[in-house]
């Protein structure tokens, strides 16, 4: 690789910050982003030229955003709501269309109340509810709307507003759990500039999204990807090289995009399969990525079958696991053990798990400790789809298609084989019986 692609030491944590969360912000990371103003030149020849990604300095608004576009969206992820002391949920569709709608009122009046941002909402639906352009979404008690559904409405418009105010576009004078559950007003400011740069791609109207079918959207979205013109034709498999300089550059740009899609998963995932990316089996892939990561101040652990990458620091990376003390944790953790000891299929591959056998691992768990996760007595298979999606999250497990099966059902991946998770005896009155049964609520949690 040449040298004037790698990063500059100085600018990997703000590098790092900036895939992990999209977005710097002068007042939450003001040392990140002066060192990323400076080095604005080199960030964006970096991002550009391994990533494919874009750049965008917003000094006006004090924020530096860079523009993640992958055509092979990850099927599950989306905005996380984040409530306090709760595990973060994902926003329903309701929580996006009112985070749209509390932007558009924002950037007509950039400081209103909690309460006349809810009426002007409401207007809004009530307006174009009629032609089922946008929900229903009254927000007062009376005919026909319960005290129970304007209560529902109101923290759908808290949550929205909770994602307005995690990647910086609105501030708010108090907590918004206070204002969700008392009923009392808050102040909601908002920032013209920020609101400005929240759009990422063309009009979907100009786009002319509502013409293609929803799996194509992303691709169209995508506005930084090689154009159609330059991608090789399907049944071309294996082109003529001696043909002309079009099918030349028709190879290049296919090797291009092969490596933007690569490098992209590797630094936005937490795990990577070589096999399904037949770059990354490659000499001259190999070693780049490796150098990609390293320029990242990212840590790499590579397998012939895997690939998984993680932020020591901690400033990449929004996921936890498998630090945490809840129930889902401690569960998540419990599932892991059990998948690394089962016994993969006769050509070595990760037998499927369905929930059921989840189920039945936490009722065996359960029986030496009857007080674990009292709190879902009876229901175990909530807990079961808890902890499986939790490891969806970190990449040891991938949910399976669900067309005809009626319950969900989860592949391992080569990453369970990566990780030893260990439970220890707490000390107490009864060690010598205790120290036969594992528990689940001793430090550390699980070790690797």
């Amino acid at each position: 690789m040449r040298h004037d692609t790698l990063l500059h030491p100085d600018l990997a944590d703000s590098a790092r910050v900036l895939i992990a969360k999209g977005r710097l912000l002068a007042e939450q990371e003001p040392e990140l982003y002066r060192n990323a103003t400076r080095g604005r030149v080199e960030l964006t020849r970096f991002f550009h030229t391994e990533l494919g990604w874009t750049l965008e300095v917003l000094e006006a608004a004090d924020m530096i955003r860079l523009h993640k576009r992958r055509e092979d969206v990850p099927s599950a992820r989306g905005l996380r709501i984040r409530r306090e002391g709760q595990d973060p949920v994902p926003a329903s569709r309701l929580v996006l269309l009112l985070s749209a709608l509390a932007c558009e009122q924002l950037w007509r009046r950039p400081r209103m109340t909690l309460n006349d941002l809810l009426q002007s909402v409401a207007q809004v639906c009530a307006a174009d509810s009629e032609n089922s352009l946008l929900p229903r979404f009254p927000v007062v008690p009376g005919d026909g709307v319960s005290k129970q559904e304007a209560h529902r409405n109101r923290h759908s418009l808290v949550d929205a507003l909770r994602l307005l105010q995690a990647d910086g576009t609105i501030a708010v004078d108090r907590s918004l759990d206070q204002a969700a559950g008392d009923g009392g007003d808050a102040v909601v400011s908002a920032s013209r500039d920020r609101l400005t740069a929240k759009f990422s791609s063309l009009s979907p109207s100009l786009l002319n999204l509502a013409q293609l079918p929803p799996h194509r959207h992303a691709q169209v979205l995508a506005t930084d990807r090689i154009t159609e013109d330059d991608e090789l034709p399907d049944e071309q498999a294996e082109p003529d090289l001696t043909e002309g300089p079009e099918i030349r550059r028709a190879v290049r740009s296919e090797t291009t995009r092969r490596r933007f899609r690569a490098m992209r998963r590797l630094v936005d995932d937490p795990g990577a399969d070589p096999v399904a990316d037949d770059y990354l089996q490659s000499s001259t892939g190999r070693n780049r990525a490796l150098t990609v990561l390293h320029a990242l101040g990212l840590v790499a652990t590579v397998r012939r079958d895997w690939w998984q990458v993680s932020d020591p620091s901690g400033l990449g990376s929004a996921l936890g696991f498998p630090h945490g003390r809840r129930n889902e944790r401690q569960a998540a953790l419990a599932l892991l053990r059990h998948l690394s000891t089962r016994e993969p299929t006769i050509d070595g591959r990760e037998r499927v798990v369905a929930i059921e056998e989840i189920v039945t691992l936490f009722e065996q768990i359960r029986e030496n400790l009857p007080r674990w996760a009292a709190a879902y007595g009876g229901q175990l298979r909530a807990l079961a789809k808890a902890a499986a999606n939790g490891l969806v999250d970190a990449g040891f497990l991938v949910a399976e298609p669900a067309e005809d099966v009626p319950e969900p059902r989860w592949r391992p991946t080569p990453a369970v084989r990566m990780w030893r998770v260990r439970l220890h005896t707490a000390p107490g009155a009864n060690s010598e019986q205790r120290t036969k049964t594992p528990t689940l609520f001793d430090d550390p949690e699980g070790t690797l």
